[in-house]
């Protein structure tokens, strides 16, 4: 999976962890299993205000963009955060 964040500003809290397929957040599981190669899916067809663009499988790896809650003085790596490229199952490592 590769999961790009897109910083905006809010106070709201944020979390969120992977299983296989299954992108969890803040508490709410999403299966995106079901996307199959070369096919996208529009964010309103997900069911999650959090995903805010299409999520598509390219080469094998499913490709979510998240929105990103930041605070006001949050840190550089949190305003310009790197993509997530294949993290691991668990709670995805997110700046702060």
């Amino acid at each position: 999976m590769l999961i790009f964040l897109s910083p905006i500003r809010s106070d709201a809290a944020f979390s969120a962890s992977i299983s296989g397929e299954v992108l969890t957040i803040n508490g709410e599981a999403l299966d995106l299993s079901g996307i199959e190669e070369g096919q996208s899916m529009a964010a309103d067809e997900i069911g999650s205000a959090w995903i805010t663009n299409y999520v598509t499988r390219t080469g094998g790896v499913l490709g979510v963009t998240l929105a990103f809650p930041v605070a006001a003085n949050a840190s550089e790596a949190a305003r310009f955060p790197a993509p997530l490229d294949d993290p691991a199952d668990g709670p995805l490592a997110i700046p702060e």
